[in-house]
C-alpha cells in the first residue's frame, strides 16, 4: 500500500479535536512483517497461536463443582477419589492458563523495546513495524478477553481453591493425584503462585500492567516514548473508526479495533503516574466514551464500557472530572 502515514492538521469537528491527530492506516487485515521484524515476528506468533487455543478453553471451563459438592456432603475415601480424579484435569488446565501468562510477560517487553524507542517517532514506528504492532494489539484484545471470559466463570476459583485446600491439608497424600514429576511442596508452591493470579479480578491485565510498567522502570528514557506510543495508537484507532471512507473487509476488524482501543487506554490508564482521566491526559477520554456509545448496537460496545467503568486504575481519582466519570458511568 506504499506509504500509510500522512500528518494531518487539527480537525474541529472529530473526537480527539483538541489533540494533534495522526492519518495512520494500520492494515490489520494484511500487514506482514519487514526483514528486520520476522524473527521476533515468528516468536510472538507461536505465543499468539497459543492464545487462541486458550481463549477456546478458557471459554468452555465446566467447573467441577458438583463433585467438589459431592465431596463435602460425602467425605468418604471413594468420594474423594473420584472428585480429585474429575478435579485435575481441571487444574492442570488452569495452571496452564498461568503459565500463559507468563509467555506474555515475555514476549511483550521484546515487542516494546522495538516500538518504543527515541530515535524515531511513534508515528514512523507505527508505519514502518506495521506487523509487530498487530500483534502487540492481538495481545491487548487476548487479556480483554480472557478476563472477561474468567470473570463470567465463577467456578474457576471454586476449582482451584477447593484443589489448595485439599492440597494444603493432605500434602503428600494426594502426591499420586498431581504431577508425578513433582513434589507435594513443589505443587503447594505453584498452587499459591496460580491462587494469586486467578484472585485478580483481571488477572492477565495485571499481567500486561506489571510487565509494561516493570519494562519501563529498567529504562527511565522509556517511559515518554511508551507513553506516546500507547496515545498515539489510542488517536490512531479513533481516527480509522470515526473516518467512514476506512473499509474494512471483515466487520470482526471494525470489533478488533474497539477491543484495542479499550485496552490501549486501560493500559495507559494503569502505566501512566497520572492515569488517562486527568485533563492534561494525551487522550480525550470523553470523545472516546462517545465513539464507544455511538457504536451499531451488534457491537454490544457495553462490555468495552464495564471494561472502561471498572478495569482502570485512576478513574475515582479526585482528579477526574465529574463530567468524564457521569458519561463513563451514564447507561
Amino acid at each position: 500500500m506504499g506509504k500509510l502515514l500522512s500528518l494531518l492538521a487539527r480537525d474541529e469537528n472529530s473526537c480527539c479535536s483538541a489533540q494533534q491527530k495522526y492519518d495512520i492506516f494500520l492494515d490489520f487485515e494484511n500487514a506482514q512483517p519487514t526483514e528486520s521484524e520476522m524473527e521476533l515476528f515468528d516468536e510472538v506468533q507461536i505465543v499468539l497461536t497459543e492464545a487462541s487455543d486458550v481463549l477456546s478453553d478458557l471459554k468452555h471451563y465446566m467447573g467441577a463443582d458438583q463433585y467438589i459438592r459431592a465431596a463435602i456432603n460425602n467425605p468418604s475415601a471413594e468420594q474423594n477419589a473420584l472428585t480429585w480424579e474429575a478435579l485435575m484435569p481441571r487444574i492442570r488446565t488452569l495452571r496452564r492458563f498461568y503459565f500463559f501468562s507468563q509467555k506474555i510477560a515475555f514476549v511483550v517487553p521484546q515487542i516494546l523495546t522495538e516500538i518504543c524507542s527515541d530515535d524515531i517517532t511513534p508515528s514512523l514506528h507505527l508505519e514502518n513495524q506495521q506487523a509487530l504492532v498487530k500483534q502487540f494489539s492481538e495481545i491487548i484484545e487476548f487479556v480483554l478477553k480472557f478476563d472477561e471470559y474468567k470473570m463470567r466463570t465463577p467456578a474457576i476459583q471454586n476449582d482451584f481453591s477447593y484443589y489448595r485446600r485439599v492440597l494444603m491439608r493432605e500434602g503428600a497424600s494426594v502426591h499420586s493425584f498431581t504431577d508425578q514429576d513433582e513434589d507435594s511442596n513443589s505443587n503447594l508452591n505453584v498452587a499459591n503462585k496460580v491462587s494469586l493470579f486467578y484472585a485478580e479480578a483481571t488477572p492477565m491485565l495485571r499481567t500486561l500492567s506489571n510487565v509494561t510498567s516493570q519494562f519501563l522502570n529498567k529504562d527511565k528514557r522509556l517511559v515518554d516514548y511508551a507513553i506516546d506510543m500507547l496515545s498515539t495508537m489510542v488517536k490512531v484507532c479513533i481516527r480509522m473508526l470515526e473516518t467512514p471512507t476506512v473499509q474494512f473487509r471483515k466487520q470482526e476488524t471494525h470489533l478488533f479495533m474497539l477491543r484495542v482501543l479499550v485496552g490501549l487506554i486501560i493500559l495507559y490508564d494503569h502505566v501512566h503516574p497520572n492515569g488517562a482521566f486527568v485533563k492534561t491526559s494525551n487522550i480525550d477520554i470523553k470523545g472516546c466514551v462517545r465513539l464507544l456509545k455511538d457504536q451499531p448496537e451488534e457491537f454490544q460496545t457495553e462490555n468495552l464500557l464495564n471494561a472502561l467503568r471498572y478495569t482502570t486504575a485512576h478513574l475515582n481519582d479526585p482528579s477526574t472530572s465529574k463530567t468524564v466519570r457521569s458519561l463513563l458511568m451514564e447507561a
